[in-house]
């Protein structure tokens, strides 16, 4: 139990650090005296910091913490299963345009062959013609 007198009751004033302490100078004095104040401070701080992380038995909407906790844990394994089922079928657009465009590119190709094929025999032709 803390008794009164305690550093931790009590915050110690300059004179009586410096009876305390009387080898330390004003400076050294104040930077303890600011540690024990930052010190005091981190407990009050952890103190609240704990008591948020604290759950509590059940909630406003009364539901309890492992309720909440499962229908979340349903909500994303349901979103994680459609988001699966879009990504399969935009693999299978991507592959079906692929397909598509490898397809349209020799199409294209075989027209630039017939083309430069034509064109060849057109200008034998003219050739033929003028001799």
């Amino acid at each position: 139990m803390i008794k009164p007198g305690d550093s931790l009751t009590t915050k110690k004033t300059m004179h009586e650090l410096c009876k305390e302490f009387p080898d330390k100078s004003y400076r050294e004095l104040e930077k303890y005296r600011d540690k024990d104040r930052q010190q005091e401070a981190g407990t009050c701080i952890m103190a609240e910091a704990r008591k948020d992380r604290e759950e509590p038995d059940w909630y406003p909407d009364g539901f309890t913490f492992q309720e909440k906790y499962e229908k979340e844990r349903k909500l994303r394994q349901e979103a994680e299963g459609e988001l699966s089922i879009l990504k399969g079928i935009e693999t299978n657009r991507v592959k079906e345009v692929q397909a598509r465009s490898i397809q349209l590119q020799n199409e294209l190709d075989r027209v630039k062959k017939e083309n430069n094929k034509l064109y060849n025999e057109i200008a034998q032709l003219k050739q033929d013609e003028k001799s």
